[in-house]
């Protein structure tokens, strides 16, 4: 009777246990509704998703409890993931390379506005004042401009050459002109040029043109071209690709909740930041060259006012051109007895009036502009919005948490840390590659940098070496742009009229126009950044080949 009532109690609990385990796996086994509707709205098929919960074993991204997930559906969550963050990434791309390009366009429009206006009058003005010494050569004041929009644009000219080539070629036509009964013989007119510095034919002109308009062009233009530069490499870093570690780890922060049942529960803050600090860790390195860069293209608008700056002397090309030609009508007859005295006598009267002699004509006064305002709105607004997306690298992370992935606006007991609902207890990451070492979200191998984005660093490096090199008053592709920004064109060379070109045309190097808006290594440059990506050989094999030369059989003699 004892041992029946003992088996009997026995089996009893057994029953019990039974219950119970059946009980505790019903009660596990919840309804996937909620993870049906959003799976569905998201535009796929919801015979994939079953009625109730599974066990997760089969699952390679998310915690492997129970789950309203299949493998298939996890794989199609995972992409969905990735090509979420990669729009939004475009999509802030996108934003900023919008601004980028429309301050591009107004400064730039703005600045050939002012030297068409200036040729304009030129043209309008010059027949009447001074006749036949403007229309017979109305070309040549032609392809001057020209030649200053080809500069301004990048074209791989030495302005200051070009300017003393211009002034030459205008004094033989002109002094050919007022002297037209005699023929002056070439050697005559060698001389002419040789006096020309001596004799200062066209007055003031020609110098002050030679100091303003070179630091004037050079400095629009590396404003421009640094604008094309920074919207190139947004667009060239935005086509970067999301690495497999990354595309893991967003897939978790951002679905998995949905596959444990829990999708109403939003990513931790902390958590969000680790894994798109994470992913995003190369392009955080983008931000001290970043960051220098916009620097230096706010401080080069400091160049563009007062009477030497860009806008004064861009617009006023034409008054220069006014005065040289008054200044050569004032001091015609002077001229001639210099030239007379320096070059000796043709033997022919060049004071003599000839017959065909055309009247003088009288000078041309023309009324400075002032500034209409325009140019100083364009570049207020350029500042402010510069120095908004100076962050914009290493600010990315928190952005896109906090605008794309529907991030909680509390770390609490009620967020999602990736493995359950709640609190995330981890630190959060500083920024860029090197401080990826211990991420917990997103495996990051710091030892390979993404050679796209290094590229971009240096272009940004390049960039703001010419900036620098513009504000004081140097053409950086002119002098040795090579190197980390310590010489010549690093901002800190000389300002004054010492500072000449060292460089001709032939020996010039190449610029990128700024259609392109790119402008391109040095060949310097290029030999270093070859040198510097070949590297020695590795130790190991060094090692491996030691080992094969000891262990070969050595020569008997005979």
């Amino acid at each position: 009777m004892e041992l029946w009532a003992r088996g009997w109690w026995l089996l009893c609990a057994a029953a019990t246990l039974a219950a119970c385990a059946r009980g505790d796996a019903a009660s596990k086994s919840r309804s996937c509704g909620e993870v049906r509707q959003i799976y569905g709205a998201k535009g796929f098929s919801l015979s994939d998703v079953p009625q109730a919960e599974i066990s997760g074993e089969h699952l390679r991204i998310c915690p492997q409890g129970y789950t309203c997930c299949t493998s298939e559906m996890e794989e199609n969550l995972a992409n969905r993931s990735r090509a979420e963050l990669e729009s939004a990434l475009r999509d802030s791309s996108r934003a900023l390379q919008a601004m980028l390009a429309t301050q591009l366009r107004g400064v730039d429009d703005h600045f050939q506005q002012l030297l068409n206006n200036s040729e304009r009058v030129l043209q309008d003005a010059f027949p009447g004042a001074f006749g036949e010494l403007y229309t017979q050569n109305a070309q040549a004041f032609g392809d001057l401009y020209t030649e200053l929009r080809l500069y301004y644009h990048g074209a791989n000219l030495h302005l200051e050459e070009t300017l003393a080539e211009f002034w030459a070629q205008l004094l033989e036509r002109l002094f050919r002109q007022l002297h037209p009964q005699p023929l002056l013989p070439d050697d005559y007119l060698d001389c002419l040029a040789k006096q020309a510095e001596a004799l200062r034919p066209f007055g003031d002109a020609p110098r002050e043109l030679r100091l303003r308009a070179p630091r004037a062009f050079v400095a629009a233009r590396a404003f421009v071209q640094g604008l094309g530069v920074a919207g190139d490499v947004v667009r060239k870093v935005a086509q970067v690709p999301l690495s497999a570690e990354c595309s893991r780890a967003v897939m978790k922060l951002g679905y998995c909740a949905h596959c444990l049942g829990v999708p109403g529960a939003r990513p931790c803050p902390d958590y969000c930041q680790n894994v798109l600090k994470g992913c995003l860790a190369n392009q955080a390195d983008l931000d001290a060259e970043w960051r220098n860069l916009l620097d230096s293209m706010v401080l080069i608008t400091d160049k563009f006012w007062g009477p030497s700056g860009a806008e004064n002397v861009i617009s006023s090309t034409h008054m220069w051109l006014a005065e040289a030609i008054n200044a050569l009508q004032d001091n015609r007859d002077s001229l001639t007895a210099k030239v007379i005295q320096g070059c000796r006598n043709p033997k022919v009267n060049l004071q003599g009036p000839g017959p065909e002699e055309k009247p003088h004509r009288g000078k041309l006064v023309l009324q400075e502009k002032p500034p209409t305002g325009a140019l100083e709105m364009l570049v207020s607004e350029a500042k402010t919005q510069l120095r908004d997306v100076q962050d914009f690298w290493v600010s990315l992370p928190g952005t896109l948490c906090s605008e794309k992935m529907a991030m909680s606006s509390t770390s609490d007991d009620r967020c999602w840390n990736g493995m359950s609902k709640g609190r995330y207890l981890p630190e959060v990451m500083g920024d860029g590659l090197a401080n990826q070492i211990n991420n917990p979200e997103v495996e990051v191998d710091i030892t390979k940098p993404d050679m796209t984005i290094r590229q971009q660093i240096m272009q940004l490096k390049i960039m703001t070496n010419r900036l620098r090199g513009a504000y004081s008053g140097n053409d950086v592709d002119f002098q040795d742009a090579s190197d980390d920004g310590s010489g010549s064109g690093s901002g800190g060379g000389c300002l004054d009229d010492a500072c000449g070109r060292r460089f001709s045309k032939k020996s010039s190097s190449s610029r990128t126009p700024l259609t392109h808006a790119l402008p391109g290594l040095s060949e310097r440059e290029g030999q270093k950044t070859s040198a510097a990506s070949c590297p020695g050989p590795h130790p190991f094999l060094l090692l491996l080949l030691l080992t094969l030369v000891l262990a070969a059989p050595r020569p008997r003699w005979r």
